[in-house]
């Protein structure tokens, strides 16, 4: 085994690279800037974690081969859970998609318990050490700057210390600082790939009446061109339900009580509001801003340090919207399980050609659906402008066909690749469908 890797960062990304590396290292050190807590907690650098958050079928899976039997300890704990479309509404193109059992289940969870019950599993790995409480200031290399050795950090009391290791893994989210050490190491920084669409997001959890959502667990409304304001609803433990309100294009939803309300009212069909409006709030909403989906192009830099890598959203930020963020980190961590487990030393290229590899759908799935939206700047190729084209279609064919609904979520749940949605049979009944109009309130 070799010695020592470092992890920067101990959100859900750095907690599932750190399981990843516990096999092939003899120690691992997780490094975070806050207090770690113990249980779930709400913590400044996770400033998404109060809003709606998804781990999508494919990142269950994931999950429970990193963490065996997490699922069921998360229900047992009292996480919600339930079938990807009997149990949940998804309202889409203005269609309500028609609900029947897909034998697959998703977990509601909230995101500070998920992050509790890895961080736990984390914990329990004999090799793998917590250090909260230090800020990262750069990596340490080899004097030739070829080779990553190690981490230089500052405690609370302002004392810098180096760790030594034989891999960094920078797990720091949208905040890394990577491609800026590359500069300042003679490195050229990563091509970035960016779609600005200027998300807005406010949160609220309620006690809700007995059967607020019918037998449903999760209600989401997305947004459309002609109405870029999305909402969901989403059962949670302790019996809270989450809502949160998304606002494309600058169309920050309130924060206000009343305006909060009246932003759900106003949206094009009223499940959502007729679920909440006689509920009780349980704290006044919150707010967060996601400017930019970015996706930087390791992959392409014809130089780059041994010894460091990266994984998560200090690889590619997706628009939180759709729920991949999770499940992209859980496939990195195998990927990079898969890689530390050969006898040579890891090798960057491989790491982030394979890494790009596990983006690409993903991403165009974000990004695709954001360049639906006139005002959103991007490259329209001719394959985003045919899928923008057909998805409403599909959408309003799969109101009436669970077959086409449950192809879909399977899709949007990275189980199956998007060309599914375009073999010849589904294709047919899309296209013979009678074109329906989106769905009106009442």
């Amino acid at each position: 085994m070799r010695a020592h890797a470092v992890v920067l960062g101990a959100s859900i990304a750095g907690l599932l690279g750190a399981r990843a590396l516990s096999d092939a290292y003899e120690t691992v050190t997780l490094v975070e800037r806050d207090e770690l807590p113990h249980g779930p907690a709400h913590r400044r650098g996770v400033p998404q974690g109060r809003h709606a958050h998804a781990l999508l079928a494919r990142g269950g899976q994931v999950m429970d081969a990193l963490f065996p039997g997490l699922s069921a300890e998360l229900v047992a704990a009292g996480a919600p859970t339930g079938d990807l479309s009997a149990d949940a509404r998804w309202i889409l193109s203005g269609h309500r998609l028609k609900q029947a059992g897909t034998g697959q289940r998703i977990l509601f969870a909230s995101r500070p318990m998920l992050e509790s019950h890895v961080r736990e599993r984390v914990r329990a790995l004999p090799n793998v050490v917590f250090a909260d409480r230090l800020d990262v200031v750069a990596p340490v290399t080899s004097a030739d700057r070829r080779t990553v050795v190690g981490v230089s950090v500052r405690e609370s009391g302002g004392q810098v210390r180096t760790l030594p290791a034989d891999l960094v893994l920078d797990a720091t989210g949208r905040g890394s600082r990577t491609p800026r050490w590359l500069s300042d190491l003679g490195y050229d920084r990563p091509p970035v790939d960016e779609v600005q669409m200027k998300i807005g997001y406010a949160s609220r959890s309620y006690r809700l009446r007995a059967g607020a959502l019918g037998t449903d667990q999760l209600i989401l409304q997305s947004w459309t061109p002609e109405y870029p304001r999305a909402a969901t609803v989403v059962a949670q433990e302790d019996g809270r339900h989450l809502v949160t309100l998304v606002g494309m294009l600058g169309d920050a939803p309130p924060t206000d009580a009343d305006a909060f309300l009246e932003f759900v009212a106003g949206l094009p069909l009223d499940d959502i509001h007729r679920a909440i409006r006689d509920g009780e709030p349980l704290e006044d909403p919150v707010a967060f801003r996601y400017p930019a989906s970015v996706r930087h192009r390791y992959e392409r830099l014809r130089r780059f340090p041994d010894g460091l890598l990266l994984i998560g959203d200090a690889i590619c930020s997706f628009n939180p919207f759709y729920g991949q963020g999770m499940t992209v980190a859980g496939l990195e961590a195998v990927a990079l399980g898969r890689l530390v487990a050969q006898p040579k030393r890891p090798s960057w290229r491989q790491y982030f050609k394979t890494i790009a590899g596990i983006v690409d759908v993903p991403w165009d799935i974000a990004t695709g659906g954001d360049l639906a939206f006139p005002a959103v700047d991007g490259d329209r190729t001719p394959k985003v402008r045919l899928i923008n084209a057909y998805l409403p279609r599909f959408h309003a064919a799969a109101e009436r066909d669970p077959g086409l609904a449950t192809a879909f979520l399977r899709v949007a749940g990275l189980l199956d690749w998007p060309e599914a949605l375009l073999r010849p049979d589904r294709v047919a009944r899309v296209l013979t469908q009678p074109r329906r109009r989106p769905s009106q309130v009442h």
